[in-house]
C-alpha cells in the first residue's frame, strides 16, 4: 500500500527578516504536516509568528531555512514563476479584511482570480456561479460589494477563494471584522465546505470560539510549536449552514 503524503509538510521551519544586516528571527525551526481534508487552526499570541506562517505556507513569503514540501515537492525548488502559479491555481485566501473591490458586482469580484488565469474567457461565469451557489449568494449576484452586509462580503471572498477549487483554503482572521452573528455564519459555511466539500482548510485566529470548528489546533509561541492538539466535541453540531449538495 503505498504511504499517504500530506498535503503540506514543514520541516525544522525558520523566518528571519533582515534590516541593514541585522536579522530578526521570527520562527525558530517549526514542524508538522497537514493532510488533505483537514480543517486545522493555528492560534497564537500577537507575535508569534502565526500570520508570518501563514504567508509562507501560502506562498506569499519565503522562509529562510528547514524545508516546505507542497503536495510532496520541495518548495525551495521552485521558481518566482513557479510559486506564482502554485499560488495562483492551488491555494484560497479569505482575509479579515475581505480585499474585495467596492464598486464592482459580486459575479465580477468572485471572478477575480481567473483574470491572469488560461480559463477560456467563456467558461469564467460559470466557475464563478458555481462558487457563489455554494455560499448561497446567487440571489446577490449582480450586487455591488459595497452594497453587501459584513458577513455576505465575508462569504464573496471565500467563493472567491473556492472558484479555482484550490487544494488549501487559508482564511486569516476571517471574523475579525464581524459581529458575532455573522462570524458565526461565516465559519458554519467553512465548517461545511470541510465536512461536505473535503476542502483543507488553514485558519488563523486567536480566538478560542473560532478556533474550535477545526478539528486540529497548533499553537505558536515565539515562534516555537507549544502545541498541536485534536479537538474535543462534535464539530457537526456547531455548523448550521446548509451548502448546496
Amino acid at each position: 500500500m503505498s504511504k499517504i503524503e500530506p498535503v503540506i509538510r514543514i520541516e525544522d521551519l525558520k523566518k528571519s527578516y533582515f534590516n541593514d544586516g541585522v536579522a530578526t528571527p521570527v520562527l525558530h525551526g517549526v514542524s508538522f504536516d497537514i493532510m488533505q481534508g483537514e480543517f486545522v487552526a493555528i492560534m497564537g499570541p500577537s507575535g508569534s509568528g502565526k500570520s508570518t506562517m501563514m504567508q509562507i505556507l501560502g506562498f506569499l513569503d519565503v522562509h529562510t531555512g528547514g524545508k516546505y514540501f507542497f503536495e510532496g515537492r520541495d518548495v525551495s525548488r521552485f521558481t518566482d514563476d513557479q510559486l506564482a502559479t502554485l499560488r495562483g491555481e492551488k491555494v484560497g485566501f479569505i482575509f479579515q479584511s475581505f480585499n474585495l473591490l467596492p464598486k464592482t458586482s459580486v459575479l465580477d469580484n468572485v471572478k477575480l482570480p481567473l483574470l491572469y488565469s488560461d480559463v477560456p474567457l467563456g467558461e469564467r461565469d460559470a466557475m464563478a456561479m458555481e462558487a457563489i451557489d455554494i455560499v448561497g449568494l446567487r440571489h446577490r449576484v449582480n450586487n455591488l460589494s459595497n452594497q453587501l452586509s459584513g458577513g455576505e462580503r465575508q462569504r464573496v471572498a471565500i467563493a472567491r477563494a473556492l472558484v479555482r477549487k484550490p487544494s488549501v483554503i487559508f482564511a486569516d482572521e476571517p471574523t475579525g471584522n464581524l459581529d458575532s452573528k455573522n462570524g458565526q455564519a461565516v465559519m458554519d459555511t467553512l465548517l461545511e465546505l470541510n465536512l461536505k466539500k473535503g476542502h483543507t482548510i488553514i485558519l488563523v485566529t486567536h480566538e478560542t470560539d473560532t478556533a474550535d470548528y477545526a478539528e486540529r489546533i497548533i499553537t505558536l509561541r515565539d515562534g516555537l510549536l507549544v502545541g498541536d492538539r485534536r479537538t474535543n466535541g462534535d464539530r457537526h453540531q456547531l455548523g448550521s449552514t446548509e451548502l448546496k449538495k
